[in-house]
């Protein structure tokens, strides 16, 4: 399990300018806090559903406050894309995640340049031991669309390029694998949300026919910390 700070719970009043969210606390404070999420955050928050905040003491921070986790009735939904990548390194350190079991070595942010490409950084690149080297994409997945949750929640070149760059990996004889952290407790399975970038789900179907790995990890919040709760299948 990978363990949260102390958590501090409240309402959500209002999400704006993308990274601001305005937080009722139970003392009757409104405080504004930071929404460290790039995405659109749909169907992630609503006016009066329960949040949790963490706090900073650190005096050079703009807002002392930090936007967590968001519940829409079903559970908590993680939304601090910032602690996505720290949840599944420490799961694969545990060996929580049988797909990436076998490494010695868990390097963050490698840089990784070929041909045609501007220079790249993936979130991780996992080596040493008995398999191939791989490079690990992750991305926090929290839309909900019926019984399905997806991604992306907005267009992402970035996220179309991150999976261009994997199909480059595996052309080098590298594992390319990309990580959906699935970050919320609805979903019976998962598909790319072709409405929102039709674009992503194409390269997404084009690179695993090429032999870019696709890992659909559930996760599950716990009253102080996140834990892998298995995989989902997989419609692409």
């Amino acid at each position: 399990m990978y363990k949260l700070p102390p958590l501090t719970d409240g309402v959500m009043l209002k999400r704006y300018q993308r990274f601001l969210a305005d937080v009722g606390l139970p003392d009757g404070r409104i405080v504004t806090a930071h929404c460290p999420n790039t995405g659109s955050m749909r169907t992630c928050w609503q006016f009066g559903a329960p949040v949790q905040l963490s706090h900073s003491d650190n005096p050079k921070r703009k807002l002392a406050w930090t936007l967590e986790r968001v519940d829409m009735g079903q559970g908590w939904i993680g939304v601090n894309t910032g602690r996505v990548n720290h949840f599944i390194a420490s799961a694969i350190t545990s060996g929580s995640i049988p797909q990436l079991n076998g490494y010695d070595r868990i390097q963050r942010e490698p840089a990784f340049q070929v041909p045609n490409f501007p220079a790249s950084r993936f979130d991780m690149l996992l080596s040493g031991g008995p398999r191939r080297d791989a490079y690990v994409e992750v991305k926090n997945t929290t839309l909900i669309l019926g019984e399905s949750i997806s991604f992306p929640d907005a267009i992402t070149e970035r996220g179309r390029k991150h999976l261009e760059l994997l199909s480059e990996a595996v052309e080098l004889g590298h594992r390319g694998v990309i990580v959906f952290a699935l970050n919320r407790p609805e979903g019976d399975f998962f598909e790319p949300a072709w409405d929102i970038d039709p674009k992503y789900g194409a390269t997404l179907e084009r690179v695993f026919e090429k032999g870019v790995e696709i890992l659909l990890v559930r996760l599950r919040h716990l009253a102080n910390g996140v834990a892998v709760a298995g995989s989902l299948h997989l419609s692409v």
